[in-house]
């Protein structure tokens, strides 16, 4: 049977969400996490098509995502469901100083996390990564977990990890390295797997 995160067994909803992915044709990936929290840079996100794979790989390795999203959409009735799928709202009002501090102070409150994040920044084809998702790693002390959304192959999960040493290039020659010719839904609206230019 396919790992699941450390000291979550396998439930009934895990291994059907595991058949489900299998039967669509996908092969779900989950490196050994060195830890209970991390940081996910998700990529290539090329299309609103990579919510439904992810969400099963979600549930099918019991991996403890969360994502960080802006507390209008937490409204009533769809804040139901984005709490239900691993939603944490954020006024941005207020962290807008310091989006990347909110966020690490999250990290740390939690025993465990994979927090998700889409570091594109967009569907559409970006020249460049933001860099957001790295600093809230580095700050909070945990690895990233690069997590590919490979419609070439049909893979989805989590195929290694970088710690981030304060060494952007590097770290995301690293990063690079891990996600290979990872080919997303829309090749097209991929972009380099780059940081962004300091100004």
């Amino acid at each position: 049977m396919f790992p699941t995160w450390p000291g979550r067994p396998h439930t009934l909803t895990s291994r059907a969400a595991l058949v489900a992915l299998r039967l669509a044709g996908w092969t779900p990936l989950l490196a050994t996490p060195p830890g209970p929290r991390c940081v996910a840079a998700a990529a290539p996100h090329t299309s609103n098509a990579d919510f439904w794979p992810g969400l099963f790989w979600t549930w099918a390795t019991r991996s403890p995502v969360r994502y960080v999203a802006k507390d209008s959409l937490f409204r009533f009735p769809l804040g139901l469901f984005m709490r239900a799928v691993g939603g944490i709202p954020l006024d941005r009002r207020q962290a807008r100083a310091n989006f990347v501090d909110g966020v690490v102070e999250i990290i740390r409150q939690e025993p465990e996390i994979m927090l998700l994040v889409a570091p594109e920044g967009t569907r559409a084809h970006a020249p460049y990564w933001k860099t957001g998702f790295y600093y809230m790693a580095l700050e909070a002390g945990v690895p990233i977990g690069v997590m590919v959304l490979d419609w070439g192959r049909k893979r989805i999960g989590v195929v290694g990890y970088v710690t981030p040493t304060g060494d952007v290039e590097a770290d995301f020659a690293r990063i690079r390295d891990l996600l290979g010719d990872t080919r997303g839904k829309k090749p097209q609206n991929q972009g380099p797997v780059m940081p962004r230019p300091k100004d």
